[in-house]
C-alpha cells in the first residue's frame, strides 16, 4: 500500500503486513481532488483538494503518526488491477489504521451540544454517501471534523447521535463482530446511501 509521509508529504511504498502504524482520511469527493501523479509530479499543491491532505498529515503529526492514507492520491486509478486489488483491500485498510479523521465539509458548527450544531451534524452529506458506511465501522478511532477543521467529537462520544441517524446498532459502532448481526441488518445499515455507480452500491 502506498503512504503519505506526514513530515515530507512525499508517497511512500510499503509491503502488506509492513505498513508502520497511519491515519486515514474520510471525506467525500469533491472538485479538485489530488491523484497520485499529482503527488508525485509535484502540481498537486495547486489543487483544491490539496489542503485536505495537509491537514490530515498535521492531525497525524498532532497524534505521533509518521504516515497517512488518503483514498485520491494513494491509489494509482490509472491502474485497474491496483484499483481492484485497493477496492477489495479498504475495509482492512482503514481497519488497521490508528485513527480514521472524518472530514466534513458541509459541517460549520463544532458544538453538538446545541440544536443547530446537532442538526447540521447529522444532517451532513457524508452520512449520504455508500464508502462512508465502512469508513465509520472499520476503524477502531474515528474522529469527526467541521469545515474548518476544528474537531466535533468522536464515534464514542457522538454514539448516540450516529446511531439516531444511520439506525447502525451500537454494538457495530463500537467495534462488535459485524457477523454477529443478519445479512438483512445490515443491508439496512446501507439503505438510503448513494455511490457514483451501481457497482459502488454492491460491495
Amino acid at each position: 500500500m502506498r503512504l503519505i509521509n506526514t513530515t515530507t508529504l512525499g508517497i511512500e511504498i510499503f509491503f502488506d503486513g509492513h505498513a508502520p502504524p497511519y491515519a486515514v482520511l474520510s471525506h467525500r469527493w469533491h472538485g479538485g481532488e489530488i491523484s497520485l501523479q499529482e503527488m508525485q509530479d509535484g502540481t498537486a499543491v495547486e489543487r483544491p483538494g490539496y489542503s485536505k491532505i495537509v491537514q490530515t498529515c498535521a492531525l497525524a503529526v498532532r497524534d505521533g503518526l509518521g504516515y497517512a492514507w488518503v483514498d485520491t492520491c494513494c491509489i494509482d486509478k490509472t491502474s485497474s488491477a491496483e484499483l481492484s486489488v485497493a477496492i477489495n483491500s479498504m475495509y482492512r485498510w482503514y481497519g488497521d489504521a490508528a485513527v480514521c479523521y472524518a472530514f466534513l465539509s458541509d459541517v460549520e458548527s463544532d458544538d453538538v451540544e446545541v440544536d443547530a450544531g446537532a442538526a447540521a451534524f447529522a444532517n451532513s452529506a457524508w452520512f449520504s454517501r455508500g464508502w462512508t458506511l465502512q469508513e465509520l465501522l472499520a476503524p477502531p478511532k474515528v474522529e469527526f471534523y467541521n469545515m474548518s477543521w476544528q474537531k466535533i467529537g468522536t464515534k464514542v462520544t457522538l454514539g448516540t447521535a450516529i446511531v439516531a441517524k444511520t439506525g447502525i446498532d451500537m454494538d457495530a459502532l463500537n467495534g462488535g463482530n459485524l457477523a454477529a448481526f443478519s445479512i438483512a441488518r445490515r443491508m439496512s445499515w446501507a439503505a438510503g446511501r448513494e455511490t457514483t455507480v451501481p457497482e459502488d452500491t454492491a460491495y
